[in-house]
């Protein structure tokens, strides 16, 4: 479905969808403009998809803040658009799980190393991503090594990171450098079903499919000395690993779990929606509660989930490399989520607000002198991951006072631009093999299948995207990684 309505230019990094418009089959008026971070060479996409028309839609929310944002990797999603970005007030506004996704909490981590390029010959690279795929379970319904009893999944959902590091996996240190460091204190096990606790308690510690990966990377550009010096990152050629992934099938319970209980408060509250995807309760009634506390549940079960892969990297490392992790330094730079609702504060005509801010396939980028940024990191501002596809580069930014523009938000990644469904149509996953093998890049799979589903054709131009979240000011360019290897789950 294509999308031909109203886009205003603001700059060369923003354009609007004025708040008069109301679509072709809406009756409601959106309460505030959409605005989008593009730039004109991206217009022919973002008509290609209804993903403007769901930014439109989510402008249209009680309560809502501010404006309706869409990020340079927008395109359709549940609800709200991929890449989306809402405020909604604390007291008044509501709740939407179609704001936050199905995979709650999907996130990245970046792990740094004193190991250069050079240190690291192609048989190395191979021995290290085949390890990783041996110690970290991959792969669609993929289960983890450790078997978690009832009383240590309710554990988890408590603690989150905290609880992973108490058990071994991990350095105390790591917890400062995690988003909320690594736990929503809020989680209630109570509000969590017995079908989603069943789908977790084999998963934690595990990659899972689709978009998710490990990932050996160098880096091949340096934008900003000074930030990338506070973030660790001191030299072109220095390896690092990502880890992309999520709160595998238990957040996705959660979600499902809560959209049909959000389903029936719509109409329990008389509250008109452009779009049923985007099913909501008031922030303040027990529907809305009772999601952000379930919702709490399953962002720490994948904050705990991405710090025992971190623990088996290291452990990874340690075996082919014959150096202890702490030798190697492989602290962590930074993780952040992209699939999450959180209570916050910012300004709004000059006055601070509480409010409850909505990033769908988009990422935290506090700036400088923001309490919830690392001391280590504070005189810069926070560190921002954008992985691109398993054949580009990754980005490290940072954030800015700019950003305060969009609630502290910025884009999450490249943005598909090709269905999975349309991807296997196109490619064969032998072929994508093959050709990331030309390009230096070894993969190692859990099946082909997902290789011609991430195609690199089916994504956007992670540069482009990245250069627009720049030019706009709403994040800054650090360092560029380029793979060498990855684990594809």
């Amino acid at each position: 479905m294509s999308w031909n309505g109203p886009l205003q230019k603001i700059d060369t990094f923003r354009y609007e969808i004025p708040a008069d418009y109301k679509g072709e089959k809406n009756t409601l008026h959106m309460k505030t403009s959409a605005v989008l971070y593009v730039n004109e060479q991206m217009i022919p996409s973002i008509r290609s998809d209804n993903a403007a028309e769901q930014a439109a839609n989510v402008a249209m929310l009680p309560g809502i803040l501010g404006k309706s944002f869409a990020m340079p990797d927008i395109h359709w999603g549940y609800g709200f658009p991929i890449g989306g970005v809402a405020a909604t007030d604390a007291e008044d506004g509501v709740i939407s799980p179609g704001g936050v996704g199905f995979d709650i909490n999907c996130g990245v981590r970046l792990l740094r190393t004193n190991i250069n390029a050079h240190d690291l010959d192609e048989k190395k690279i191979r021995n290290l991503i085949d390890e990783m795929f041996i110690n970290i379970p991959s792969g669609l319904g993929s289960k983890a090594k450790v078997r978690l009893n009832r009383k240590e999944l309710q554990e988890v959902l408590h603690l989150g990171a905290r609880w992973a590091v108490e058990h071994e996996y991990g350095w105390k240190e790591d917890l400062e450098f995690l988003e909320e460091n690594g736990c929503l204190k809020h989680a209630d096990i109570t509000k969590i079903s017995e079908e989603a606790k069943q789908r977790g308690a084999p998963q934690l510690g595990s990659l899972g499919a689709g978009n998710h990966f490990l990932e050996i990377q160098k880096v091949e550009e340096i934008y900003d000395t000074n930030a990338a010096k506070a973030f660790g990152v001191a030299e072109k050629g220095q390896i690092m690993v990502m880890i992309h992934t999520g709160s595998r099938g238990f957040g996705h319970q959660v979600c499902q779990d809560h959209l049909g209980i959000m389903e029936q408060a719509v109409k329990k509250y008389n509250i008109w929606l452009p779009d049923k995807q985007l099913a909501c309760a008031p922030v303040q009634s027990i529907e809305g509660q009772n999601y952000l506390k379930a919702m709490a549940c399953a962002a720490n079960f994948a904050w705990c989930n991405r710090q025992m892969i971190v623990h088996w990297v290291r452990e990874s490392f340690e075996k082919v490399l014959q150096q202890s992790a702490e030798d190697m330094n492989m602290g962590i730079v930074y993780d952040v989520c992209h699939n999450i609702a959180k209570l916050e504060e910012h300004v709004i005509d000059g006055k601070k607000q509480k409010m409850y801010v909505h990033r769908k396939g988009a990422t935290r980028a506090f700036g400088p002198g923001k309490q919830d940024v690392p001391l280590k990191y504070r005189d810069v501002g926070q560190p921002v991951l954008i992985p691109g596809d398993m054949g580009t580069a990754s980005y490290l930014l940072c954030g800015t006072a700019q950003s305060e523009e969009t609630f502290g938000s910025t884009c999450h990644g490249a943005g598909r631009i090709m269905s999975r469904h349309q991807a296997i149509a196109k490619w064969r996953g032998e072929d994508i093999l093959i050709q990331l093998k030309n390009k230096g890049i070894y993969a190692h799979p859990a099946s082909l299948k997902v290789l011609a589903e991430e195609a690199p054709g089916s994504y956007k131009d992670v540069s482009q995207v990245v250069n627009i979240a720049h030019g706009a000011g709403i994040s800054k360019k650090v360092a560029k990684m380029l793979p060498l290897g990855v684990v594809k789950g």
